[in-house]
């Protein structure tokens, strides 16, 4: 099941801590691709997702979970420097990379400070709840912004994602070693079903083959996941007896 182009990837998360950080990545990766506004369109898109992340933000000690977290990977990395065979270039730079980005984080202001201060998108974040609350007679302030030269709301939308490359970069490099400390392996499932241990991990990475149409519905904690294969196609679709997959335990 090597063909990327014909399987899909999922990510489930088997604790809150990894929950917040899977969406903190995701509205992170979108502000990242909307930050062109050109219309209100993509502009009520890219503040919607700064709303959604300042939410985020707002619900855990997000600083101190990411610090912890640094800290376990570099006692982790401690761990495999002592192991034969290693590559020791590859350990130290990675151990140089998590103390860099724990000094940068350390150092930074409140995380998501500048989006709550951003008078812009304080006013806009007022509207989102209400239907069609949005338009220029209820944003005039926005509309006029998006009237400004495109320039001059580059700077603004760079000087706001800039304030979040300490959270960025230190949630990238925690993901990725994450996601990397457990191999995909093949797996069957029976008649649409599989569980297994979770052994303390915090992430699970399933490759299915995107033929059959089928999604997994996971339900699961630190210590055991069950994951059901279900069709894309409710009501014709089905799931065949035996279905090979790729799953990682992370």
């Amino acid at each position: 099941m090597s063909d990327l182009t014909s399987t899909i990837l999922f990510e489930h998360p088997l604790n809150e801590k990894m929950r917040t950080w899977l969406r903190m990545e995701f509205l992170l990766q979108q502000l990242e691709s909307q930050r062109t506004l050109d219309n209100i369109a993509s502009a009520l898109t890219f503040f919607r997702t700064a709303s959604d992340l300042i939410d985020v933000l707002e619900r855990g000690e997000v600083r101190t979970d990411l610090l912890k977290e640094l800290e376990r990977q570099q006692q982790k990395l401690q761990l495999w420097a002592d192991m034969p065979g290693v590559d020791m270039s590859l350990v130290d730079s990675l151990r140089s990379q998590l103390k860099s980005r724990a000094s940068v984080l350390m150092s930074a202001p409140r995380i998501g400070q500048s989006l709550k201060e951003d008078r812009l998108i304080s006013v806009v974040r007022q509207r989102l709840s209400i239907p069609g609350g949005c338009c220029s007679f209820d944003l005039p302030t926005l509309h006029t912004w998006l009237h400004q030269p495109q320039e001059q709301r580059n700077q603004h939308i760079d000087k706001l994602l800039t304030s979040l490359t300490p959270l960025n970069q230190s949630l990238t490099i925690i993901l990725n070693l994450i996601r990397q400390s457990g191999p995909l392996r093949a797996q069957i499932s029976l008649n649409g079903f599989f569980q297994d241990n979770a052994e303390g991990a915090d992430l699970l990475r399933l490759r299915l083959p995107l033929d059959p149409q089928l999604y997994p519905q996971i339900s699961g904690h630190k210590t055991r996941y069950a994951i059901r294969f279900l069709p894309l196609d409710s009501e014709n679709g089905t799931v065949p007896a035996r279905l090979s997959f790729e799953l990682a335990c992370c």
